[in-house]
């Protein structure tokens, strides 16, 4: 009886909402309902929390965005009679229908996101064995030795904790390539792995022939090993020591339970954020992800593997016949496979390893590509809304993960459409000025505040359509081919660890400068006719806007493929530790406030050695944080200091380290598992939709002048882009960061004196 009382409530409220939101009302009515819609959301927001104001609040952006539906599809599209307004026009109404699934979708998971709790500690006898895989390819040997010593330092039971290194770099196929040359770098690469495997303490693995790319790759490392858990690290991606005390105990509590996955959190900006200088004061773009919709996944047993910083049970790998490999995004098909069979997962909201991503323009592309690419291939060939055994929000979810990367038809629709009235008058949509005023300014305010109000501590506005135009002009033709041929992308390793020793263009950035170009002659071309052709109606002003506001984040584009140098080819990361500099004998007590894979920068406790200045050679010793591995020091060159505001900050130079002495660098980076959620907090400030609305516009107006002077030296024939290995340079955000840190927290006062940048 109770089922059928709650059932008809449910189909009771829906006829009335549905009569509701269909009542046909004046358009002075209607603007007036969204202003009052909007009021009411602000005043949810501002005054109201909790789970029923959360629940309230995207009711009400819910209904103005169904208002906007209805009137889209019964008074907008051209009649059929205009064949080419009516097909752009529905084809404009379809990109609409998606991204306004997109949204409900993002509702519905995110609407209450789970956040767990810490778990208690484990006593050491009660904790599974755990084999760490660390697949590699083509990595710089020093990358390798930080994530393994990072591996290795774990605080975990030594005898139950085997790292190994799995090399597709040294297979027997490549060992014997065709090619002298190749054969012989693959070679000298398996003994250089295998001797530092050997003097680290690991496990060197390689395989016969590279089938499977990933997948293979780490299916080879499942038959060689016998943990009862695995975990998986990219290359790249060192973990803090705390790493399994936080995730591995949840395995004990559920014995369906096939994954814990955590966030992965990076040391360098990408190249959006580097050239745009966003890095140290804007959220990066994947933390909505890994911060909001993971948890909200994870709520209904939907989080799903990253390829990275995750554990998974070996006896649910072994009932699936170990990691997937039919696509090239082995990750998320894994995930997928072991949901339908039954398993669980889980999902860890701490940062818990510190990894690199795609310095270059050119290489963020051929990530996200494969990404879009792998995604794709699993929605035709696995597609969830068909896969036995997913309850009914994990298909939504999966389907929602997968068909994300849709985005490029539409993002290049909206960007694009305007045009055609513009230039060839081609109406693809019908309504008067009135009309498009109360509902559509109605219904971005909505978006757009619903966005913020989920995702304004993670996201700024207008950074998701930034991201998707740029990755669209590129990620169209990765996905037509994938729809040409579904089998036939490859799995390709994003280059890491890059330095650039010049401001310069990407070699992507032509069809940028182009798109720029056509929608700058859009914008002057609509002001003209609506001033002076006749018969113009002040539908060309609304039309005009819409393109001013493309050409806008057209502008921004241009910003983000104009590479700024890059002189850091090693990710800092702020730290806060002490130590001591033996400098002939003598021991200098010291604040170390960052370090990376190359060097550190310090604060002497006391006075500086008077060598100091001159470029000294000492060894640095740390304070252990926990159980460390080795107790050797490490050898560094003191540069002289450079002085802040008072403060004066050394760098230290490390010199080439023996395998041992990577393990004192793993614990001066990794031991302090709460360094990474310190920066991230920040830069986790919530940008309302007014302020990042003003920055956006302020970048779209400013960048194009810095591309464009890029592009004019390149033309001028001035030398571009060289990938070196230079000295790191400290940026001055950097330095203002370690004063603040100097100071015990309080920013340095500036005193108007400029501020030396070199250091460390």
């Amino acid at each position: 009886m109770h089922v059928v009382l709650r059932t008809a409530a449910w189909l009771t409220s829906g006829l009335a909402a549905l009569l509701f939101l269909t009542q046909p009302v004046s358009t002075g009515a209607q603007f007036t309902l969204g202003c009052f819609v909007i009021v009411a959301m602000i005043a949810v927001w501002k005054f109201s929390h909790g789970k029923l104001s959360r629940q309230i609040f995207l009711a009400l952006g819910t209904f103005v965005v169904l208002r906007y539906l209805y009137w889209r599809f019964t008074s907008t599209l051209p009649p059929a009679t205009d064949m080419i307004g009516f097909s752009l026009g529905l084809f404009l109404l379809l990109a609409e229908m998606y991204c306004v699934m997109i949204l409900f979708i993002s509702l519905i998971i995110n609407a209450d996101p789970l956040k767990r709790q810490p778990l208690p500690r484990e006593e050491d006898a009660e904790l599974p064995t755990v084999d760490v895989f660390i697949p590699s390819y083509n990595e710089d040997e020093y990358i390798l030795a930080t994530t393994m010593a990072a591996a290795m330092s774990m605080d975990y039971p030594r005898e139950k904790l085997t790292v190994w290194l799995l090399d597709d770099g040294g297979t027997d196929q490549k060992c014997n390539d065709p090619n002298p040359a190749k054969a012989e770098v693959a070679r000298q690469r398996r003994a250089d792995l295998q001797a530092l495997c050997a003097q680290m303490g690991t496990k060197y693995l390689t395989r016969a022939r590279n089938e499977h790319a990933k997948a293979g790759n780490l299916n080879n490392g499942l038959k060689a090993s016998r943990g009862e858990v695995v975990v998986v690290f990219d290359a790249d991606h060192a973990p803090f020591r705390a790493f399994l005390r936080e995730t591995v105990g949840y395995f004990a509590r559920d014995p369906k339970l096939f994954l814990v996955q955590t966030p992965h959190v990076f040391l360098n900006p990408d190249p959006i954020e580097k050239n745009l200088q966003t890095f140290n004061r804007m959220p990066s773009e994947n933390e909505m992800f890994y911060s909001v919709t993971q948890r909200g996944l994870d709520k209904w047993n939907g989080s799903f593997f990253c390829g990275s910083a995750a554990l998974l049970r070996r006896t649910a790998l072994e009932s699936v016949g170990g990691f997937s490999g039919v696509t090239i995004t082995e990750d998320c098909e894994t995930a997928l496979d072991l949901h339908s069979s039954g398993w669980t997962s889980v999902f860890v909201d701490k940062p818990l390893i510190a990894g690199l991503q795609p310095e270059t323009f050119v290489s963020f592309i051929g990530q996200r590509s494969r990404w879009a690419q792998g995604m794709f291939q699993i929605l035709i060939l696995k597609n969830p809304l068909f896969k036995r055994g997913l309850h009914g929000i994990q298909r939504l979810a999966y389907l929602s993960s997968m068909s994300f990367w849709f985005f490029p038809l539409p993002r290049l629709t909206f960007m694009l459409a305007p045009l055609s009235y513009i230039f060839f008058d081609v109406k693809i949509f019908v309504s008067n000025v009135d009309e498009a005023f109360a509902y559509t300014t109605t219904y971005i305010v909505v978006n757009l505040m619903l966005q913020n109000y989920l995702y304004g501590n993670v996201r700024w506005p207008w950074m998701s359509e930034l991201y998707e135009y740029l990755q669209g002009v590129f990620l169209s033709k990765a996905l037509f081919s994938v729809a040409l041929s579904p089998r036939k992308p490859t799995f390709n390793v994003t280059a890491k660890g890059l330095s650039l020793d010049n401001d310069h263009i990407s070699e992507l950035a032509w069809p940028f400068f182009a798109l720029h170009g056509l929608l700058f002659a859009g914008a002057l071309m609509a002001a003209w006719r609506y001033m002076f052709e006749p018969g113009v109606s002040d539908l060309m002003l609304v039309v005009g806007a819409w393109n001013a506001f493309n050409l806008m984040i057209a502008g921004v584009a241009l910003g983000a493929v104009a590479e700024r140098k890059q002189l850091d080819r090693h990710p800092r990361l702020i730290i806060d530790r002490r130590g001591e500099i033996d400098i002939d004998g003598k021991k200098y007590p010291a604040k170390i406030v960052n370090v990376s894979a190359g060097g550190c920068a310090i604060t002497f406790e006391d006075e500086a050695p008077p060598q100091a200045d001159e470029g000294a050679v000492g060894r640095l010793s740390i304070t252990p944080m926990g159980e460390i591995i080795t107790t050797e020091t490490l050898p560094v060159l003191i540069k002289p200091g450079r002085s802040v505001n008072g403060v004066v900050v050394h760098g230290l130079a490390f010199a080439d380290l023996t395998p041992r002495e990577y393990y004192v660098l793993a614990d001066l980076m990794y031991a302090d598992s709460d360094a990474l959620p310190r920066f991230l907090a920040t830069r986790r400030s919530h940008k309302n939709v007014f302020s990042g609305t003003f920055e956006f516009i302020w970048w779209g107006l400013l960048e194009p002048f810095r591309a464009y002077s890029y592009l004019r030296k390149e033309i001028g024939g001035r030398k571009t882009v060289e990938k070196t290995e230079t000295s790191p340079e400290m940026s001055v955000e950097m330095l203002k960061k370690l004063v603040e840190m100097a100071n015990g927290g309080k920013p340095a006062a500036n005193d108007g004196k400029p501020i030396e940048t070199k250091a460390a």
